[in-house]
């Protein structure tokens, strides 16, 4: 496990969804107010990409754009069906201005 640097944290607009790979994960990145929030980027349910998916900020959920299913941010639980497994979630921090994630 490592920290990865991600991103300046500017590029990180409020409900703005930044993709990232690193090796062979597919990570999706987001900021709400001053939260940030890193998960797998790929829907467990079937191949979707959730950084195309639908942002609720109030809710702090990510909405698949193929089935919509619904996924919490900060712990990766679907809130809905046809998804039951959930993403895998990073812990993330902000250092000399940059967004990193802790990546297994």
């Amino acid at each position: 496990m490592v920290w990865i640097k991600i991103c300046k944290v500017d590029v990180l607009n409020n409900g703005k969804l930044v993709e990232f790979d690193y090796n062979d994960k597919k990570i999706l990145v987001t900021r709400i107010q001053d939260k940030i929030y890193t998960t797998d980027r790929i829907c467990t349910h079937e191949y979707a990409d959730l950084s195309t998916g639908f942002l609720n900020e109030q809710e702090k959920t990510i909405t698949c754009p193929l089935h919509f299913s619904r996924f919490e941010l900060e712990t990766g639980i679907p809130q809905n069906p046809p998804a039951e497994i959930p993403l895998k979630t990073y812990d993330s921090k902000i250092e000399d201005n940059y967004v990193y994630a802790f990546i297994d």
